[in-house]
């Protein structure tokens, strides 16, 4: 859930848990690097997702930051039992920036699985998957909140640096469950030149239009850069714009959390390539992140050394071993949210 926190007063997305996106993978398939795993999660309640929603993995091959390749995840309205199911649309070109689930239907009305065992879907040169998995993602909520001041809408951009550690080295996120999309595909199919760039929307239906609701590039980048003011907004862009629009915003929120001049705040930003928001994958070099993204690199503990210009202690935390070395490489739900 790095990308947690996106929604006013700290809430979800439009006040809807379901349209909250929480974490974007992207990694070599284990045992073959010829193909690619993406992976777009949401939900942090990991039940049913919005039946008028339109939850997008976004890829752009060539560099300009426009969407070249799309797959779209729309979901029936949940039976009164919660079963749900899903289809995925692959669009490429121009057709793949349309907001619509657009494009070449490669699973149809497939079953979400919100049990311990995942319902993974072949389909051509495809593996598809959807439904509840245990959450990877590893953080100390409580330590979080020992560093920043969220009082007054300011999100997370004052934080307190003193002799104590504010980490608490408890992992907030050991039990939880989240709602996974998940696909594989041979990367030769994503051609990349050389380098992916990857992002996650979420559209939900307003008035018989589809509004942008969330989106997911780098790990908690929109959660602690943005606050009330900018969040929908942020939310509703797009990362060819995000430059022009945003820099200038970040650059004086690192002034206040690590004390960046101008000129070395912009220096940070392009360094880790945090505008355009987006997930930076090159498939020919390992994945970890700001590669890609695994299950394993503690993505708080990079961000926060990032606004803190290096003065925030390590968390302390280690990754989740319950990970698997098979499709849908998240490991089954936590009982307490299984059905």
């Amino acid at each position: 859930m790095s990308n947690h926190f996106t929604g006013l007063s700290l809430g979800p997305p439009l006040g809807d848990q379901r349209l909250d996106l929480c974490d974007l993978y992207a990694f070599a398939a284990p045992g073959d690097p010829s193909r690619t795993v993406l992976i777009l999660n949401a939900n942090p309640n990991a039940d049913a997702l919005h039946p008028d929603a339109v939850y997008r993995l976004n890829i752009d091959n060539d560099g300009d930051y426009l969407t070249d390749i799309a797959f779209s995840w729309v979901f029936s309205p949940p039976t009164a039992t919660g079963a749900q199911t899903y289809s995925v649309f692959m669009a490429t070109g121009t057709e793949s920036r349309s907001p619509e689930a657009v494009g070449t239907r490669i699973v149809s009305d497939a079953a979400v699985s919100f049990g311990p065992r995942a319902n993974v879907i072949s389909s051509g040169d495809h593996k598809v998957a959807a439904g509840s998995r245990s959450d990877a993602f590893f953080f100390d909520f409580d330590g979080i909140k020992n560093l920043f001041d969220t009082s007054g809408n300011r999100n997370f951009t004052a934080p307190h640096l003193g002799e104590r550690s504010p980490w608490t080295g408890v992992d907030s996120n050991s039990t939880a469950n989240v709602f996974s999309m998940a696909v594989e595909l041979p990367t030769a199919e994503l051609a990349p030149k050389p380098e992916l760039h990857i992002w996650g929307r979420c559209s939900v239906l307003r008035d018989g239009e589809l509004i942008h609701a969330d989106r997911a590039g780098h790990p908690s980048v929109s959660s602690f850069f943005n606050t009330d003011d900018t969040k929908e907004e942020y939310n509703a862009g797009e990362p060819v714009n995000d430059r022009a629009r945003w820099t200038d915003q970040f650059v004086h929120l690192l002034g206040h959390t690590g004390g960046y001049t101008p000129e070395e705040a912009i220096t940070a930003l392009d360094e880790h390539g945090i505008l355009p928001d987006v997930l930076h994958f090159d498939p020919a070099k390992p994945a970890a992140y700001p590669n890609g993204r695994t299950f394993t690199e503690d993505v708080i503990d990079i961000r926060v050394a990032f606004l803190t210009k290096n003065e925030a202690p390590p968390t302390g935390l280690t990754p989740h071993t319950d990970t698997l070395d098979r499709f849908p490489y998240l490991g089954d739900p936590h009982p307490a949210a299984a059905t």
